[in-house]
């Protein structure tokens, strides 16, 4: 469970890193460093501790992974993360209030308790989606194959 919580963290540290590094240097919420630069810099990373992580697993055990330990793997860094991220916003949302809330998408019109909600699910939720996709394309790729057994 190290491995996880390791490279969970590490993403959660990098996505923590980019928003109060952005949020300080950039004010406009409706900046594209903050409505496409974020998400694109999030699922890179991502994928990049992902694969990091399956490449430690696969040093630590001596041998390349099979598919369900590298998918079980990866899924549970994704976990790692959207659990500590949306912790990490929710002490923004306590510390800044919501003014950084304005970047999410239907922000003008919705009430605030909505847009709250769907920034947390949509963190939390597509971190485990994408997790999921990224740890099925990289554990097909680094994974071992039956027939290497012999």
């Amino acid at each position: 469970m190290k491995i996880p919580i390791k490279y969970g963290l590490l993403i959660t540290l990098g996505v923590m890193a980019w928003v109060l590094i952005t949020r300080s240097l950039i004010t406009n919420p409706q900046s594209i460093v903050h409505t496409l630069g974020g998400p694109v810099f999030f699922n890179v990373l991502q994928f990049a501790m992902i694969y990091l992580g399956l490449k430690a697993l696969e040093h630590e055990r001596g041998d390349r992974p099979y598919f369900k330990e590298g998918l079980k793997t990866g899924v549970a860094i994704s976990v790692v993360y959207g659990l500590t991220a949306s912790i990490f916003f929710v002490a923004v949302l306590s510390v800044v209030g919501t003014k950084w809330l304005a970047s999410e998408p239907g922000a003008a019109n919705a009430p605030l308790s909505r847009i709250i909600l769907g920034a947390f699910l949509g963190l939390f939720i597509g971190a485990l989606l994408f997790g999921l996709i990224y740890s099925a394309v990289l554990s097909f790729f680094l994974a071992k194959r039956r027939s290497d057994e012999s």
